[in-house]
């Protein structure tokens, strides 16, 4: 049984750590690896700059550790479900990945992708650093993956071919979300008419009227170019976005301690650059749509945020039972 020690935020993994069939690096040593790390987001997002590309520069920037990184954006690797499966494989080093798309492996990890459970970035931070040690643990367990921490992605907003104030306003719409049920079941909370299509197929679906709107973080809108097709943007914020930075434990197990301690310190402390670029790339995005008289941008304080809490709240504490209610229930009380 793998023992793990939890440091920094999340899983920092222990000496000698090993899983059945592997032999641990010898002490000391720094094997000469090259990790893999995969992504759906492409090269214009902040999490590839800010994220993927600082990790890649500051592991091998210290020549000692015998580590390279080949970066593996804009799902050259597949869709997430199956990269996820594959860092479980082995055959992928490291991924990015919401919780709605490793819930399959762990539902409980779904709770945390839930509309309006946390209310803000600051929120979600605030409850994975007194949290993460038992949740991250027990992900590990379920699923062979080490999460070592997570990287902000923006906050999820409704863009559309018309404004969005109140839930009443997504009637008749039909919006993109992804095809996760977690997600769809965002969908429901919201009063939103859900088609559920891949990142890869949405901008033609857009093109094509097969979609109305889409939600997503406003940095990912711009990047995948939907805000070209979509005039109407409605800062809802009725999700955090967050990429875990979830690596196999059969690469950890190949690792050295001082590989896993420094990749592990990378991770961490590219977190809060990483919120810092998104929240400036967002607001950068933001003050151009501001300034085009095409557009409709629906700020804060023009949304019926209370409404929609309330209707997502009333479901999910019907739609959730056991475990996964209790941590749902637990998150909205911390807010």
């Amino acid at each position: 049984m793998r023992r793990l020690a939890v440091a920094l935020t999340f899983v920092l993994l222990a000496a000698g750590c090993t899983t059945a069939g592997n032999t641990p690096a010898p002490e000391g040593a720094n094997p000469t690896l090259a990790l893999k790390i995969g992504s759906s987001q492409p090269e214009t997002q902040p999490n590839f700059h800010c994220g993927m590309k600082l990790l890649k520069e500051r592991i091998e920037a210290q020549a000692e550790l015998n580590l390279t990184i080949d970066m593996f954006p804009n799902s050259q690797l597949g869709p997430d479900a199956e990269r996820f499966a594959g860092v479980q494989s082995g055959d992928i080093d490291i991924d990015l990945q919401g919780g709605s798309a490793m819930s399959t492996a762990f539902p409980k990890i779904g709770v945390l992708d839930a509309a309006y459970a946390f209310n803000d970035i600051d929120h979600f931070f605030k409850w994975v650093d007194q949290n993460g040690k038992d949740f991250f643990t027990e992900f590990n367990t379920a699923t062979n993956t080490t999460i070592l921490d997570a990287w902000y992605f923006g906050m999820r907003t409704f863009t559309a071919t018309k404004p969005i104030r109140k839930p009443e306003d997504l009637a008749g719409l039909k919006i993109r979300f992804p095809n996760t049920p977690q997600f769809l079941a965002n969908a429901e909370a919201l009063g939103a008419n859900a088609v559920a299509i891949a990142v890869e197929e949405l901008y033609l679906a857009l093109q094509q009227g097969v979609a109305q709107g889409q939600e997503n973080p406003v940095v990912a809108t711009h990047a995948q170019k939907f805000d070209e097709i979509l005039k109407s943007a409605s800062l809802t914020n009725h999700q955090v976005g967050v990429h875990f930075v979830v690596v196999s434990d059969k690469t950890l197990d190949k690792m050295s301690q001082p590989q896993k301690d420094a990749l592990t310190k990378a991770v961490h402390d590219i977190r809060a650059e990483n919120r810092k670029c998104v929240d400036d790339e967002t607001e950068k995005v933001l003050t151009g749509w501001r300034a085009d008289s095409t557009r409709t941008v629906v700020e804060i304080d023009q949304i019926d945020r209370a409404a929609f809490i309330g209707k997502a709240e009333a479901f999910f504490n019907k739609h959730y039972t056991g475990d996964n209610l209790k941590l749902y229930q637990s998150i909205r009380a911390s807010a």
